[in-house]
């Protein structure tokens, strides 16, 4: 590849410059001033069963405004911390508004997470509010939380009806000058050993997400159609729902459970998408579907925007050949969000490569130290810390936090190598995280709930291939003495992981086992299970 070939990549870098004022408050980015410029503008709708939920940025703030009066009638103060445990809702995005106009900060916790799930997040954020609809009402109040509750879809003993707050009061508040430094959201992230990590984002990190953001739609500026399957309690669907908000595209989404590959096309179709994210895992189940089927949705698609794990020459083609879309990749996690990106339209797409570093973001390829490799040397992905996207801190974990950096690079725990061009290319975890339908999922709390069963002694989970999720949960069980494995209990081992965490945490597989591999000290070697699973797979592969 020749250096002209780069040519759009490095001059697009280099317009583009951070500028992050001193006071900044995401609630006026993405709601007010769009309601005092364009009140009647559609800001998003939702569809539901029954029909489609419209809001405008004036009904938007309006929202917002009265349920921060109904946050200050009951006692709420700046930097109170608020669990916002829904699906996709249309006061999803009211709730988030409301806490940041007055100094608080959201907690999205997902909808699918079970009693130990939520409990330990409730007791680890010191949550002073928890927002939740009636049919999560006993898992929570399992938690033995004691902290007021409010419910989206009305009122029971004990709990108080959000939207008849929203209704009896005042529409007029004036939203908090905050520092662009200080806190904003606060996300959580599934822990390879011990328990998950808070994950402190501050107000400034959405203007630092604006530049990616734009740089991988192919859509800078206002305008468009967006919709992302993601649930909003996680930060990918946040941030994409926020950042269209910012921009004053109009984002759809749909409360529909789960992925349905045939209703997505016809989703995209009447709505007249234009720009959509959707993981591999999401685009392989559309492309299962017959061409007949297919051909039934004509599509308005311009970009679709895909991570998690590189896509693939023959996805990405697909894309191109039968959406009519050109595809972006975007990489990222939680404490450091889409840092290095693909765009084919000033990228040169490389089959396989993660892509490069995304615009405003220095990224390098170093070692344990910190200090950056060669070409072609694999270490780990580091981010040079002071991005305005990078977290605050692991929530009121000061050692984890020290431990996330070596010198001034934050480390992404994902190993990887960089060729002479730019182009990342990704090996594999320095930890265990598995990657499951677009998911990163920790092993720590999945093992620590498999233990809490009464007939098991230890646990361990690791990834093993599927061509459809890209990796499914498996898990490892030596049982309790007398303590029979059978098809039986694996099913009651899984229920019982179902009640308490979220569906996509619950091993698919189960493997009763006499002895557990583990170090002189007693640790479990995950890396010698992960191993003898490859081996097996390649061998049932060659034979």
């Amino acid at each position: 590849m020749t250096a002209t070939d780069l040519s759009r990549y490095v001059e697009y870098r280099r317009t583009q410059k951070l500028e992050i004022p001193e006071f900044y408050n995401i609630a006026e980015s993405v709601c007010d001033r769009h309601a005092e410029a364009s009140p009647d503008r559609l800001a998003y709708f939702v569809e539901h069963d029954e029909g489609i939920e419209k809001v405008t940025f004036a009904q938007l703030r309006d929202r917002a405004n009265a349920l921060a009066n109904a946050f200050v009638q009951l006692g709420l103060k700046k930097g109170d911390r608020v669990a916002i445990v829904l699906p996709i809702d249309a006061v999803v995005p009211v709730v988030h508004i409301a806490c940041w106009k007055m100094g608080l900060i959201s907690c999205p916790m997902s909808a699918l997470f079970g009693s130990d799930a939520l409990d330990f997040r409730f007791r680890s954020a010191d949550v002073s509010l928890i927002v939740t609809d009636k049919s999560r009402l006993a898992t929570i109040r399992s938690t033995g939380s004691q902290v007021p509750i409010m419910l989206v879809d009305g009122e029971e003993p004990g709990a108080l009806d959000i939207r008849r707050a929203i209704a009896e009061n005042s529409t007029q508040f004036e939203t908090l000058r905050t520092r662009s430094d200080e806190p904003a959201f606060l996300n959580y992230t599934s822990g390879t050993s011990g328990d998950p990590k808070g994950v402190l984002a501050a107000h400034r990190a959405m203007l630092g997400h604006i530049p990616s953001t734009d740089f991988s739609m192919g859509y800078p500026g206002e305008g468009g159609v967006q919709y992302s399957p993601a649930d909003w309690a996680w930060l990918a669907g946040l941030t994409i729902f926020m950042t269209g908000l910012h921009a004053r595209r109009i984002v759809a989404a749909r409360t529909r459970a789960g992925f349905d590959a045939i209703d997505t096309f016809r989703f995209l179709s009447e709505h007249k998408i234009e720009i959509v994210t959707l993981v591999p895992t999401m685009l392989r189940m559309m492309r299962a579907i017959p061409k007949a089927e297919r051909d039934r949705y004509p599509l308005a698609l311009h970009t679709v925007l895909s991570g998690a794990e590189p896509v693939g020459a023959e996805l990405y083609q697909w894309v191109e050949q039968e959406l009519g879309a050109r595809l972006s990749e975007a990489f990222g996690q939680t404490e450091c969000n889409l840092c290095i990106m693909n765009n084919s339209e000033i990228i040169p797409f490389r089959p396989g490569a993660l892509g490069m570093a995304a615009p405003t973001y220095d990224v390098a390829i170093v070692d344990e130290s910190g200090a950056v490799l060669p070409s072609g040397a694999v270490g780990q992905i580091g981010v040079r810390s002071g991005h305005p996207v990078m977290m605050l801190e692991y929530w009121r974990n000061p050692e984890a936090t020290q431990r996330k950096y070596a010198g001034e690079w934050l480390l992404t725990g994902d190993l990887a190598s960089q060729d002479e061009d730019g182009y990342f290319w990704l090996v594999g975890r320095s930890d265990d995280v598995i990657t499951s339908s677009g998911y990163r999922i920790g092993p720590g709390e999945i093992e620590e709930s498999l233990r809490k069963h009464p007939a098991v002694a230890l646990a361990a989970v690791i990834g093993v291939p599927d061509p459809v999720r890209t990796e499914a949960i498996k898990a490892f069980i030596l049982l309790k003495p007398g303590v029979e494995g059978t098809e039986m209990l694996a099913e009651e081992i899984k229920t019982f992981v179902r009640d308490r965490l979220a569906r996509h945490e619950v091993p698919r597989q189960i493997a009763f086992v006499e002895e557990m591999p583990t170090t002189s000290t007693g640790k479990i070697m995950r890396r010698v299970l992960k191993e003898a699973e490859l081996a097996r797979a390649a061998e049932a592969v060659s034979s």
